[in-house]
C-alpha cells in the first residue's frame, strides 16, 4: 500500500475542503463571488431620434456618434421611410453608406424596414442589406389598424414568418420590435404573448423596446422566460418623477439584471433610442457599467 506523506496528506485534505465548500454554496452564492464584468455588446444607437442630422450630414454624424463612443449604427431603410424624410440617403449606395460607417469605426448590422416594403419590394430590400453588411432585418412594425383582431395580428404574424425564411436563405435574419402597442390585451390575451407564441422561434427573432418599462413590462423578465428569442435591444430609461424618458442609468431600469439576462435572451446588438440629448451620458454609462 502506497504511504501519503505529511506534504501530500495536507494537499489533498485542502483540495477536498474546497470541494466540499464549493458543494455547500448554492449557484447564485457562487455568482456573487464572480468578479463583475463589463457590457460585452458594442453599444450602438438608432438613427430615428436624430434623422434630420442623419439625412442633413450623414458622415458627420456618423463621426459625432462614434466620438461619443458608439460602435454600432442601426439606420431606417431609406426606400421604406422616404416619406419621413430619408428619401435624400436613396441616392447613397449601400457600399457607401457602410463605408461611411466602418470608416468611424463602427458596424453597420441592422436596419429597420417598412412591412409595404417587405412585402411588396422583398428581393431588392434583401441586396440592399447585403451589400451594407448588414446580418439583420428588423420590421419596425405590422401597421395594422387600432381595431385589428387578434386573427389579424396572427396572419401578419404568418406572414413575417415567411419573409424570415426567404432572409435566412441569404444569410439574414428577420426581427420583429415592438411598440407599446403590442403591450395591449385582447380578449385578455397580451398580443406580445400571442405572438411569440405565433413567430416561428428561429425565422422571426424579437427586438425589445425597453421604454415600455413606463407600463411595467421589463426585459429581464422576457429574456428569462424566452431563451434564445431575442436578437436586439432598444435602450431608454424612465424617470417615475419627470414622466419622461431620460439617459441610461438615470431612471428606473435596473441595468445589472438587463445584461445579466440578455445572453440567456440571445441579444447580439443593443441600440439607444432617446433624444439626442441623452445620448453622450448613456454612453457613458454603459462604459463604466459592471454586471
Amino acid at each position: 500500500m502506497n504511504r501519503l506523506t505529511r506534504r501530500q496528506f495536507i494537499g489533498k485534505s485542502a483540495m477536498g475542503m474546497g470541494a466540499a465548500l464549493i458543494a455547500s454554496h448554492s449557484a447564485a452564492d457562487l455568482k456573487a463571488f464572480s468578479p463583475p464584468r463589463p457590457v460585452r455588446y458594442p453599444l450602438g444607437f438608432q438613427v430615428w431620434t436624430i434623422r434630420e442630422q442623419v439625412i442633413g450630414d450623414f458622415a458627420g454624424t456618423m463621426k459625432m456618434m462614434a466620438g461619443m463612443g458608439y460602435k454600432s449604427v442601426e439606420m431606417c431603410s431609406p426606400r421604406g421611410y422616404e416619406l419621413s424624410g430619408f428619401g435624400p440617403l436613396m441616392k447613397m449606395p449601400p457600399r457607401e453608406m457602410k463605408q461611411i460607417v466602418n470608416d468611424n469605426g463602427m458596424l453597420l448590422e441592422s436596419t429597420h424596414y417598412t412591412m409595404n416594403e417587405l412585402r411588396n419590394n422583398l428581393e431588392e430590400r434583401i441586396s440592399f442589406a447585403a451589400e451594407s453588411g448588414q446580418k439583420q432585418m428588423i420590421l419596425s412594425s405590422f401597421d395594422l389598424p387600432r381595431d385589428a383582431t387578434m386573427s389579424d395580428w396572427m396572419r401578419a404574424a404568418d406572414e413575417l414568418n415567411k419573409i424570415g425564411e426567404i432572409t435566412k436563405k441569404a444569410g439574414i435574419q428577420t426581427g420583429f420590435h415592438n411598440h407599446h402597442t403590442e403591450f395591449g390585451e385582447i380578449d385578455n390575451v397580451l398580443i406580445y404573448d400571442a405572438l411569440l407564441g405565433q413567430f416561428d422561434a428561429e425565422l422571426v427573432k424579437m427586438q425589445f423596446q425597453v421604454a415600455v418599462i413606463d407600463i411595467g413590462y421589463k426585459a429581464a423578465d422576457y429574456f428569462n422566460s424566452y431563451p434564445g428569442r431575442f436578437i436586439s435591444a432598444h435602450l431608454a430609461d424612465y424617470s417615475v418623477l419627470d414622466r419622461k424618458n431620460v439617459a441610461l442609468g438615470k431612471g428606473i431600469v435596473d441595468w445589472k439584471e438587463f445584461f445579466a439576462s440578455a445572453g440567456r435572451g440571445g441579444l447580439k446588438n443593443i441600440f439607444v433610442e432617446m433624444d439626442q440629448d441623452t445620448f453622450g451620458d448613456s454612453a457613458l454609462f454603459i462604459k463604466n457599467l459592471q454586471y
